[in-house]
């Protein structure tokens, strides 16, 4: 389907592929000023230059280990990190806080002697939400490099 010129084009195609949407004071302006990726390896930094293609995958990312099990902030910024996406904590608590706010993640504070720490761990609503996801993205995957998937 082709765009229709002056059309409003609508949320980004991530949150229309996933059903995740930012808060309201985040949608104000395009996401490359919220998100900022570096790669280890510079000779990859041109497949980064369109940030907006990636914010789906940083929340799945951030699902998917979720499921897995219980996270916390600077764990899962460590474990973006490693796979080429910087979050400042900027951009990533209010990630987090939307999900907790749509009931995909659950959080609590795990007390540690005198300091604590802000666990999330994944709802049934977020398993679900993730569940639809991996179908819809193993679908894309397979089209975009032409592999079988059941439908």
């Amino acid at each position: 389907m082709s765009p229709v010129a002056g059309a409003d084009p609508g949320p980004p195609l991530s949150a229309l592929a996933f059903g995740f949407h930012l808060p309201s004071r985040l949608t104000e302006a395009p996401w490359s000023l919220y998100i900022e990726f570096r790669y280890r390896n510079r000779a990859l930094k041109h497949n980064m230059d369109d940030k907006s293609l990636y914010t789906g995958l940083i929340r799945l990312h951030v699902l998917h280990h979720a499921a897995e099990e219980p996270l916390y902030g600077t764990w899962i910024a460590e474990e973006l990190a490693r796979h080429g996406y910087k979050l400042s904590a900027g951009t990533l608590y209010p990630i987090l806080h939307a999900f907790e706010a749509k009931g995909y993640l659950r959080s609590h504070l795990k007390r540690d002697g005198k300091s604590g720490r802000r666990m999330y761990a994944i709802t049934p609503l977020g398993r679900k939400i993730l569940q639809s996801a991996r179908r819809r993205v193993q679908e894309l995957f397979g089209e975009m490099f032409g592999m079988e998937h059941p439908h």
